[in-house]
């Protein structure tokens, strides 16, 4: 698979990222910074490294399960992984300003 390709796939993921939403926060996972990287192999194999807002997160292995299936489901994507980390911690300066405005934060 050719740079173009991945970067295609990149995109399409980003654009799937953002239409995951914490569900108790009315904010998607990519607009909250939760997610910190987005790795696309030349196989097609994908590796997104994210956060939760709190370790104790009660619904944390449903977000993970969202995230990976639903970027399982982007076309050129082979295998979707999701690594959950909490370094570094999450904190609202990470979030986008969009998702400030949304939560009344500016």
């Amino acid at each position: 698979m050719d740079a173009d390709k991945i970067l295609a796939i990149q995109k399409d993921i980003v654009r799937v990222l953002r239409n995951i939403y914490d569900p108790e926060i009315p904010v998607s996972v990519y607009e909250l910074g939760l997610i910190y990287e987005v790795q696309v192999s030349e196989e097609g194999k994908v590796e997104v490294t994210m956060t939760l807002t709190a370790p104790s997160c009660p619904i944390a292995d449903d977000i993970v399960r969202d995230v990976r299936e639903q970027v399982a489901q982007v076309p050129g994507v082979a295998e979707a992984t999701v690594t959950l980390t909490f370094e570094p911690p999450w904190d609202k300066e990470m979030m986008s300003e969009e998702a400030k405005l949304q939560l009344g934060l500016l």
